[in-house]
């Protein structure tokens, strides 16, 4: 997550800012824009570190972090954590792809 901004990588970087932070069904649209996106897990780190209240970060609403974060009160840095399960998830697709190549 390091390097270069990740945020003029994000694929709302030309969407109306206004349309990530509405209410209700509207949040549906939003989310569905972080769907696609390759940095949204820096994103929703971002949101969950610095906790911020409004809008649609990472594919999450702020209800849906504000859950989050009352589920896992010990969580010190979201960056680290989100890394770390990004690196996991790599390394499992691999071991599976390459177990599929041997069979």
């Amino acid at each position: 997550m390091a390097g270069i901004d990740w945020s003029e990588r994000g694929l709302c970087e030309t969407a109306d800012p206004d349309a990530l932070f509405v209410e209700g069904a509207a949040q549906k649209r939003a989310k569905a824009l972080c769907g696609g996106c390759r940095v949204r897990t820096e994103c929703l780190a971002r949101a969950l570190d610095e906790r911020i209240e409004y809008g649609v970060w990472g594919g999450m609403t702020e209800r849906e972090r504000r859950a989050l974060l009352r589920r896992r009160p010990t969580v010190t840095s979201w960056r680290r954590l989100l890394e770390t399960a990004r690196a996991a998830h790599g390394r499992t697709r691999e071991a599976t792809s390459s177990t599929r190549d041997i069979s």
